[in-house]
């Protein structure tokens, strides 16, 4: 029997809140994709930073929940609404999560702090007007700034800091973001990174990034600070590869759902 994921006519919406869309079926689809490594890997704390309609956090639950029942959910929302209709949805599916209304996970880094074993993210990743960041309502779910990494590259520290020896993290990025400049990123603080799906559309082209600690590669990074040296060139052309040279990019919820 196929996992289940979360049925989109049993997921809740209201008009501030980012609909689920090719981005996320894309994360979802990647989970899937990993779902096997991600039982093996037996996680007890799963964290979604943005829950939006709860989409993403149930389908979640759902794969994972009938082989290892004592997994721990959070998730959490800027936007108020997205918190009230992620519970509609997790409702309807009959699983649970612990949601918090904060800004990427403010409140959460002490409580959880290297606890977290699966992380997933669908940022803001769409190229605004910094003015734009932060908006309230449904804005808030795509507005990136400058390149669409403004929130971006405050997630990355947090997710260092949350999750644990054995974390993962999944992140929908757009070509536009420079994704291999974001796994360059994540490989100085001892990351590697791999790309579960790609997925172009009319609109953009999509990568769901995974990251993980790597032990081979925190030795090289502390040895490149002893020697003064920077992350080498063929790590970069390697991380480069992965990537195609288009530039699409995300709208609204026009032709979601």
């Amino acid at each position: 029997m196929s996992p289940k994921t979360a049925q989109i006519r049993l997921v809740s919406s209201h008009p501030e809140v980012y609909e689920p869309c090719d981005d996320s079926f894309a994360l979802v689809d990647a989970l899937l994709a990993d779902r096997t490594n991600i039982l093996d890997h037996r996680p007890r704390l799963c964290l979604e930073v943005g829950c939006g309609s709860g989409y993403v956090i149930a389908s979640l639950a759902l794969m994972l929940g009938q082989e290892l029942p004592g997994v721990y959910y959070f998730a959490t929302d800027i936007n108020p609404h997205a918190l009230r209709v992620t519970r509609e949805t997790l409702d309807a599916h009959a699983v649970d999560a612990e949601l918090m209304c904060m800004d990427i996970a403010s409140g959460l880094e002490k409580r959880l702090a290297g606890r977290v074993d699966v992380m997933v993210v669908n940022p803001p990743y769409v190229p605004t007007p910094d003015y734009e960041v932060g908006s309230e309502g449904i804005a808030s779910a795509w507005a990136g700034g400058e390149n669409g990494r403004s929130v971006i590259d405050r997630i990355l520290p947090v997710a260092d800091r949350l999750l644990s020896d054995k974390g993962w993290l999944y992140m929908v990025t757009l070509t536009t973001n420079d994704p291999s400049q974001i796994c360059l990123l994540m490989r100085k603080k001892g990351y590697a990174s791999r790309i579960v799906v790609q997925r172009s559309t009319e609109e953009e082209s999509l990568h769901i990034i995974k990251f993980w600690r790597d032990s081979d590669i925190q030795l090289d990074t502390k040895e490149n600070v002893t020697t003064n040296k920077s992350v080498p060139a063929r790590a970069m052309d390697s991380l480069v590869s992965q990537f195609p040279q288009l530039s699409f990019w995300k709208g609204t919820n026009s032709n979601c759902l």
